[in-house]
């Protein structure tokens, strides 16, 4: 009775610490697991260099988690207070504490989007590049006109416009390297560099995908027969220099110019793309359609009207002018 006594003074406290404790963390955990405050989806950016404490901080400022100071704790005993990183994070709403810790470990950082579409100069794409939000640098001058291919690109909050542009000459290099070594046999083309001029005044003169292939084997079969492929396009080029949009209808006087880019006068291909040409341009040029057509001219629907005879050719010429005519167009 007497070592009874002697014990039980101690043995309380010690088992109303442990109570006490066990609560607490069983308290703690429930915590961490639960809905957060947050009402709505809520994008936030982590800075570099931000510590567990300004992390939780900056949670609970922006309502997505309501105990800080459980969030830091948390961390500490997970042993992950080197793991959580910086960017930009959207937060769904009732986020528990577990999940917003997940998502900074993990990195789950916000997936922005920049789509460069076909038919841009490498002016144009360097412009839309400079007003996409996000992105972090300047590029110093455009690369060459061919060099980078549309697409949809994926980008983190921070990233640099030269990776991405490294990346999109990345890809039109992969592009054209694959689809040159599935090309067609008896191409008047000798480099992939051809390819890539042709593709792109493939991709200008039309915006129909369903034209392209056979757009392409127009200018194929007159390039074989020795004729000038008299592209619209290139002229229009050789007068911007490719910073946009001519702005109005060519003239005769445009067709007569001399200049490397006007293809009424020179023979076979220009010096070089005239436009950053997306996969499938490419792709029409290295199998075009088996025809037998040298000639096209717009139909006044959006596509082209094909002749496979300069007569044919003429007939379809005289009917866009009329319909032209028709419609008020004085040119």
């Amino acid at each position: 009775m007497t070592k009874s006594r002697l014990i039980r003074p101690v043995a309380y406290p010690l088992i109303a610490a442990c109570l006490l404790a066990g609560g607490f963390a069983v308290w703690g955990y429930r915590t961490t697991i639960a809905p957060g405050p947050l009402q709505e989806v809520r994008t936030i950016l982590i800075a570099r260099g931000s510590g567990i404490r300004d992390i939780a901080y900056q949670l609970a400022r922006e309502s997505i988690i309501e105990h800080p100071r459980i969030f830091e704790l948390s961390v500490l005993l997970r042993g992950e207070q080197h793991e959580l990183r910086a960017g930009e994070y959207a937060f769904a709403p009732g986020t528990s504490m577990r999940d917003a810790l997940d998502i900074l470990r993990e990195g789950r950082t916000v997936v922005r989007r920049v789509t460069l579409a076909e038919g841009l100069t490498s002016k144009e794409m360097v412009a839309a590049l400079a007003q996409a939000e996000g992105l972090e640098g300047t590029i110093a001058s455009p690369p060459p006109d061919g060099s980078l291919l549309p697409d949809t690109y994926h980008y983190s909050y921070g990233d640099k416009r030269g990776d991405i542009l490294g990346r999109m000459t990345k890809a039109m290099d992969g592009a054209l390297a694959e689809l040159w070594g599935k090309r067609a046999a008896g191409l008047p083309l000798t480099s992939p560099a051809q390819a890539l001029v042709l593709a792109s005044i493939v991709e200008k003169e039309t915006a129909l995908p369903a034209e392209r292939a056979r757009i392409a084997a127009v200018f194929v079969n007159r390039l074989k027969k020795g004729m000038r492929i008299e592209s619209d396009p290139t002229v229009v080029y050789g007068l911007t220099e490719g910073a946009g949009p001519l702005g109005r209808a060519l003239t005769r006087s445009d067709l007569k110019q001399d200049h490397p880019y006007n293809t009424y006068r020179i023979s076979g291909l220009p010096p070089g793309p005239i436009c950053n040409p997306g996969r499938d341009s490419l792709a029409a040029v290295m199998n075009p359609l088996a025809t037998d057509e040298y000639y096209f001219v717009a139909d006044g629907t959006g596509g082209h009207a094909f002749a496979r005879t300069l007569d044919e050719h003429n007939q379809n010429v005289a009917r866009w002018r009329k319909l032209k005519r028709a419609n008020g167009d004085k040119q």
